[in-house]
């Protein structure tokens, strides 16, 4: 049971539980070792999510948005020298080529159709182009339509040739299982309004320490230092160096109890699969088709391609979100589609009620 007068269907933010919101209720003090001790909880069990010890890797949260976090480290770990090479399928991948330029970062991109994944042959094909390539990054689920890229083939391959490996990983960890050391990636970010299902206002990083140490002097600012943040919160046992927001962390410790609850990452990854699926059939018997093949579509976010030329998405997501309902408009200049997303507190019952929504919506 949520308090939301609608249910929010989006990547993020996200419709969010009664336990969530009410953590919020509690100011604390960001120097108070009973907060401190909570962002400190919050590292380790980030850890234990992606499948790694304290040994190799560390959590390190970073105040602000997803952008933020994935903003910190291509910041603070491409050294001048560097080269990086962004695959981009999506705005997400695209906005990471934004951050390299406004830096001066010196990178490669390869550009993949929106529609289609990431494959390992194109990253071959470009990385045997440019032998000078230090730094590579992904999006994993680019929700910009839904495509899940292939990171399990893509970013081992580019580990294994000395190439330091990033994953923005925004809206699937915590949603989909990623076992980071298996999968060799250095640096993953995802942000709190996710999968883990908490409220915006900071986003993380889980880093391989050896890389994120050699990082230490690279950062080209001050509050998105990413190494600073690390040997800050080391230092004063989780001690964020500027204001954290404190009610959102709070949150944040709630959602991670929660998600153990639910059975962990993997059973929260067959209800979003169960909730995608079961949208995705009920859509078509309403004449909506998925853009993307259920071979490569992720369980977090669905593009449905207009059923007609005449459809007014603006009268459809009025009418859904007087039923309750708020979805996201396209984000494709290519082909005019919506978006359902079906993360947070969402569930297979909340889908069927939504059909019948956009059943009577379109009767209309």
């Amino acid at each position: 049971m949520v308090d939301n007068n609608y249910l929010l269907l989006t990547p993020g933010p996200l419709t969010t539980s009664r336990a969530v919101k009410a953590a919020m209720q509690f100011d604390y003090c960001t120097w108070d070792d009973d907060y401190k001790k909570i962002t400190q909880s919050i590292r380790q069990s980030l850890l234990a999510l992606g499948a790694v010890d304290n040994q190799s890797y560390t959590a390190v949260p970073i105040q602000g948005s997803g952008t933020y976090g994935v903003e910190a480290v291509i910041s603070s770990v491409v050294p001048t020298d560097g080269t990086l090479l962004i695959a981009m399928n999506g705005a997400y991948g695209q906005r990471i080529g934004q951050i390299a330029d406004v830096y001066g970062i010196q990178h490669v991109d390869l550009i993949v159709d929106e529609r289609e994944p990431i494959t390992l042959s194109a990253i071959q094909e470009i990385v045997a182009q440019h032998d000078d390539i230090t730094h590579f990054v992904m999006v994993h689920c680019e929700t910009t339509t839904g495509v899940l890229n292939p990171i399990e083939t893509i970013v081992p391959w580019m580990h294994d040739r000395g190439i330091v490996t990033m994953v923005d990983a925004m809206s699937s960890f915590g949603g989909i299982p990623i076992d980071i050391a298996a999968l060799k990636i250095d640096f993953l970010i995802s942000s709190a309004n996710k999968c883990i299902q908490g409220v915006p206002g900071f986003a993380f990083v889980i880093a391989n320490k050896v890389c994120l140490e050699a990082a230490k002097g690279r950062a080209r600012t001050l509050s998105l230092d990413l190494y600073d943040q690390y040997a800050e919160m080391e230092k004063n046992h989780g001690k964020w160096r500027y204001t954290s927001p404190t009610h959102v962390v709070h949150a944040f410790a709630t959602a991670l109890e929660e998600l153990a609850t639910e059975g962990g990452v993997a059973q929260r990854y067959a209800r979003y699969q169960e909730n995608q699926q079961l949208l995705v059939t009920g859509m078509k018997a309403l004449g909506f088709e998925a853009l993307i093949p259920q071979d490569y579509q992720s369980p977090i976010i669905t593009s449905f391609v207009y059923p007609t030329a005449a459809f007014d998405f603006k009268q459809f997501y009025d009418d859904l979100k007087v039923a309750g309902f708020v979805i996201y408009p396209g984000k494709i200049s290519t082909v005019p589609t919506f978006r359902i997303g079906n993360i947070g507190e969402v569930y297979p019952e909340d889908i069927q009620r939504l059909l019948i929504a956009i059943q009577e919506a379109v009767a209309q």
